[in-house]
């Protein structure tokens, strides 16, 4: 192959032709890659345009200006999660966690000054994701920092006692409550939707005796248990026979009081009689009288009025004998 030849083969005009052509390629695709997002079905793509808020973009396939425009994707759909006093380190169906650099968001001062470590989580959503943006700077860090103001807040007004036993659940609806009238100040696009109180410990120095303290608490409310058992027990059937008791001496003092008011009646309507027909009314007195006696004696004896002829009349109790043929 000869020299001219060879030239021919190298000519810098067909080299730059093709070096134009794979840098307009590569051009095209950096433009390709960086105009075309996605944005997933969970989130909203806000477009910022030369640092100003431009739009809102749904889920699906976004174009933006190149070098001109940026997308942020917040995940608006999604419920997300801050942990305080521990970290997740990794999350399994046996969950693991990192408690040994946090200890200091966690440490707590109640309000009878005491110690106490509380670890909670906070869940919230992203309802408006322009205001999450705009309004407060680094959204995520300043609604840590409220969640943890607003803790030391209501865990203040508290006593240890309520702070690790009864008070939990109050706990966590107060600061539940004040953290989001907090974000609603604040304007930062953030719904809290609950608080969860994870754990709370006395410091470990004074863990023993706090326990030894609990158990003897438990031991009073045992006990005070029991007496109010036994108290509802004893009592109500107390009251029932002393109930009872005070019916049945009603019951008898009204038959006692019926029944003389009745005699007292039988007696006065026998006197009338008597008045109106002494003679007559003797006499029935009498019959009626050794009607009643008669059949309570054994032997009877009967005399005349003078008493001078007794004649004892046997077996007037006794059923007649009957005679063998």
């Amino acid at each position: 192959m000869s020299q001219e030849q060879y030239e021919i083969n190298i000519n810098p005009d067909w080299i730059k032709k093709y070096l134009v052509k794979i840098i307009g390629g590569i051009i095209l695709l950096v433009i390709l890659a960086t105009s075309v997002k996605t944005v997933g079905p969970e989130e909203e793509g806000v477009v910022i345009q030369l640092g100003q808020y431009n739009r809102t973009v749904q889920p699906g396939l976004a174009f933006i200006i190149p070098f001109m425009e940026r997308m942020y994707k917040i995940p608006v759909q999604r419920q997300l999660k801050q942990e305080f006093g521990f970290r997740t380190s990794s999350a399994a169906q046996r969950s693991e966690y990192s408690k040994t650099a946090y200890s200091e968001e966690s440490m707590m001062l109640t309000g009878d000054l005491n110690l106490t470590d509380v670890e909670w989580v906070i869940q919230y959503r992203i309802v408006d994701s322009y205001k999450f943006l705009f309004r407060v700077r680094n959204a995520e860090k300043t609604l840590r920092d409220m969640s943890e103001a607003a803790m030391r807040k209501i865990v203040g007004d508290r006593t240890v006692n309520e702070v690790l036993t009864v008070g939990r659940q109050e706990i966590a609806s107060s600061v539940e409550v004040l953290l989001q009238s907090m974000c609603d100040e604040y304007e930062n696009g953030i719904r809290i939707d609950q608080v969860v109180l994870q754990d709370v410990n006395p410091p470990e120095t004074v863990k023993p005796s706090f326990n030894a303290v609990n158990e003897a608490q438990q031991e009073r409310e045992t006990l005070i248990n029991q007496a109010e058992a036994e108290y509802n027990r004893v009592i109500p059937r107390a009251r029932g026979e002393a109930t009872e008791t005070v019916q049945l001496a009603e019951a008898y003092a009204l038959n006692r009081v019926n029944r003389a008011r009745g005699e007292a009646n039988r007696f006065n309507s026998v006197y009338e009689a008597y008045i109106k027909a002494p003679e007559v009314t003797k006499q029935r007195i009498y019959l009626e009288t050794i009607e009643r006696v008669l059949p309570k004696l054994q032997n009877k004896i009967i005399t005349d009025e003078k008493g001078s002829n007794v004649l004892p009349l046997l077996n007037l109790n006794g059923e007649p004998k009957k005679l063998n043929p």
